[in-house]
């Protein structure tokens, strides 16, 4: 009996494996949808939808440097880090905390504590330098796999670029972001190679995003 047809069926199966292993855990299930079907599917939800647009979706945590701009008051402006208590320690306001709260949330929070009694109609802008206290991760076919800080606004094609950058076997269109909306698994198919001859508008991650960018079989 010729072992020729087992060899092929053995070896098709050992192909199929290792493909199977090179997809992280968190590629299995959930949907998969355009960004256009996210942002529709994220309105339906009640959640804000970064993905286009430039706004602010993300609160402070500890660990997260801020930087603190007061007009006209040049020694109450600098970097202060959020401590593991969720505060940071201002000038004539002592404690202030700021976790849990977005970078405006967190101006008016010392705006309001420099009006009481210390600066008449203080003008405070807070811009977050490190979001040490959220993460964006990229598998695949990139050049350095791994965690990175999320940063305001960060994009898809930011994101890979931090980690290094595709591979020669990457399938760039084919790059999927894996995101939690409303309690559940979704996957969204991002086209990044047409993002980045502008064919497509660049599609902005949300902390605890997965970037998966899987290999090209052709």
């Amino acid at each position: 009996m010729s072992l020729r047809p087992f060899l092929t069926v053995s070896f098709a199966a050992l192909l199929w494996a290792v493909a199977a292993c090179k997809t992280p855990s968190s590629q299995g299930g959930g949907t998969t949808v355009t960004p256009h079907e996210l942002e529709t599917l994220e309105a339906d939800s009640g959640v804000a939808t970064p993905t286009t647009s430039r706004g602010e979706v993300s609160t402070v945590g500890s660990g997260d440097l801020l930087e603190v701009r007061v007009f006209q008051e040049p020694d109450l402006s600098g970097a202060y880090r959020i401590s593991p208590e969720g505060t940071i320690d201002f000038p004539l306001c002592g404690k202030v905390r700021l976790q849990g709260k977005t970078s405006s949330e967190s101006a008016d929070a010392l705006r309001q504590c420099l009006a009481n009694g210390y600066l008449k109609r203080p003008q405070v802008t807070v811009l977050v330098r490190e979001y040490t206290s959220k993460k964006v991760f990229v598998f695949g076919e990139v050049q350095k796999p791994g965690t990175f800080p999320y940063e305001e606004n960060m994009s898809v094609i930011q994101a890979i670029t931090l980690a290094g950058g595709f591979t020669k076997l990457a399938a760039k269109n084919n790059t999927n972001v894996t995101r939690l909306v409303s309690g559940k698994e979704v996957k969204i198919r991002i086209p990044v190679e047409d993002i980045g001859v502008g064919r497509e508008k660049n599609f902005l991650l949300q902390p605890g995003d997965i970037v998966f960018v899987p290999e090209s079989f052709f």
